[in-house]
């Protein structure tokens, strides 16, 4: 059953241990996959940017006669601006599609459907694709991760900060929203010119895109819409990143030892959801395949994870386990997982007892 599904030159399964040794192990697999479909990409901007126009359509109708029958509408239109996002980030990726002009023009526009700069901001993402899981580059792109030594040793006013971001409510409520609808309307100077400049061409986008709906439903109604569909999609969207990358036995390494492809495999997660999240989150569950080769398209991320048993051996997440991960605050670089504030008085106890 097994030998179905290799290459016809294979004599045996491929497995984590030889596509950490060697490159060409891991890249004869993705190859495979990594070939946009013209007829699949249209179909899914069809069945995502005609639905999303359907939805505003809709809760400009129903908004006067009720919220109740405006607010599934607004549910729906969160998880497709989630699956725009997934197209805007392919395109960065030049996955999408074969042609670079046509990702680069699809890319801007999704950006700013999604209030995200296209280059700049898959600057920094390539930036997170290339150091995810590398203690000597936490970049970047990331969730801001401390070690337990790190913590310890850091200032009364830098542990207060740390713990402030790594809450919860400003983790998954507050901090997406700022990140989406303010802070990426600014870039840095570390950046090219060109990154730089696809924010200021973005901010031009979204300005005139916030002013026709001004103009069309009425500022106070634009306003409300747009922030709870924001509110909706920047959440879940943090959410996904979060825990694709934050699960107790993550991956983590210095750079002396770290391995691309075992930081695909073990420190990004195969987060397993219903086939209707899976379908509004663009199959990016499939995260360990995504950073093994981002240039696989999201609606070829499936069938590579379920046609090669390698990627059956990844850790995975459901719903309910993903739950636990927001507990985890820091890395217990000793012990290579990720733990939660209250194992630092197991920390101190252990060292004191050391230090006597």
């Amino acid at each position: 059953m097994i030998t179905e599904n290799l290459t016809e030159s294979s004599e045996k399964p491929t497995t984590k241990a030889d596509v950490y040794s060697n490159p060409k192990e891991w890249r004869k697999i993705v190859v495979k996959y990594q070939k946009p479909c013209l007829k699949k990409a249209a179909f899914q901007i069809a069945n995502t940017l005609i639905p999303l126009l359907l939805c505003w359509i809709g809760m400009a109708y129903t908004y006067e006669k009720s919220f109740w029958l405006t607010l599934p509408l607004i549910l729906i239109a969160g998880g497709l601006v989630i699956r725009t996002f997934i197209i805007f980030h392919d395109c960065g990726h030049q996955s999408f599609f074969k042609s670079r002009k046509a990702n680069d023009i699809l890319g801007y526009i999704t950006g700013i459907l999604t209030f995200t700069p296209y280059r700049f901001w898959h600057w920094e993402h390539g930036v997170h694709h290339s150091t995810a899981g590398n203690l000597d580059h936490r970049e970047e792109g990331d969730v801001w991760t401390m070690t337990v030594e790190e913590y310890e040793a850091s200032s009364k006013g830098i542990k207060f900060a740390y713990r402030l971001v790594r809450s919860p409510f400003i983790l998954f409520t507050i901090g997406p929203m700022f990140l989406f609808l303010i802070w990426q309307r600014f870039s840095v100077k570390r950046a090219k010119m060109r990154d730089r400049r696809s924010v200021w061409w973005t901010n031009l986008g979204v300005a005139g895109m916030v002013a026709l709906g001004c103009w069309l439903l009425g500022w106070q109604k634009y306003v409300v819409l747009q922030l709870c569909i924001s509110a909706i999609a920047t959440t879940a969207g943090v959410w996904m990143f979060y825990v694709q990358h934050q699960f107790e036995d993550v991956y983590w390494s210095r750079k002396k030892d770290w391995n691309f492809a075992a930081a695909a495999l073990e420190g990004s997660s195969y987060y397993k959801l219903p086939k209707i999240l899976q379908w509004f989150t663009g199959n990016i569950g499939f995260h360990h395949i995504h950073h093994l080769s981002s240039r696989i398209p999201n609606y070829m991320l499936e069938e590579c994870h379920n046609a090669e048993p390698l990627f059956q051996e990844v850790p995975c997440l459901t719903i309910g386990k993903s739950l636990a991960c927001a507990k985890l605050r820091l890395l217990d670089e000793e012990n290579n997982r990720l733990v939660g504030f209250k194992y630092l008085k197991e920390y101190r106890k252990n060292n004191s007892t050391s230090a006597a």
